[in-house]
């Protein structure tokens, strides 16, 4: 039976999980407090964020099924990234720590219902962010849009210019027709 503390770890590892879309794990042996809070500060800019974990209180916290999703990288020092939002950002911080600041090992992530490995999440990081995606989809979207409003301002256009250049050619010859005062 875990202690009382325990236990209110272990419940507040719940609460985060089921808050959270996303999970990254890590190996954060070898920094220090003070970069592990560089981390930190970097996944909180887009609402992530960074835990170190004993392992089997994580574990008493997932539940069974996914504990056993989890079990093969839940051994020695273990970091979790809480990332309730978009993937792709804590990706590229974890990315970005690890170039800049120290070499951080990515056990693995948790990205829609399934275990992705060190270089999926490497991968994951080159993507562009979320709302960039979006937008770029809602261009391929409205591209053939765009393309049809002009086919159908054409039409019309052509047409007013085809009885604009009517007129000027009835008008054209009545001036030649008359003549000249004198």
């Amino acid at each position: 039976m875990p202690t009382a503390k325990k236990g209110q770890t272990i419940d507040e590892l719940r609460k985060r999980l089921a808050e959270t879309k996303y999970l990254f794990f890590t190996n954060y042996a070898g920094l220090t407090v003070g970069e592990i809070t560089r981390l930190r500060t970097e996944l909180r800019k887009d609402g992530s964020s960074y835990a170190v974990v004993k392992n089997t209180l994580f574990s008493l916290a997932a539940g069974d099924e996914l504990a056993k999703k989890f079990d093969a990288f839940l051994a020695g020092p273990t970091g979790v990234v809480f990332a309730p939002a978009d993937p792709v950002a804590p990706a590229k911080a974890l990315k970005q720590f690890s170039d800049g600041v120290k070499t951080l090992e990515v056990k693995a992530g948790y990205v829609d219902g399934r275990i992705i490995d060190a270089a999926q999440v490497q991968a994951l990081a080159a993507l562009p962010p979320k709302a960039e995606l979006q937008a770029k989809v809602l261009g391929v979207f409205a591209s053939p849009l765009r393309g049809l409003v002009g086919v159908l301002a054409a039409n019309p256009g052509g047409f007013v210019r085809v009885l604009s250049a009517r007129e000027k050619q009835l008008v054209e010859p009545a001036a030649v027709a008359e003549p000249a005062p004198a």
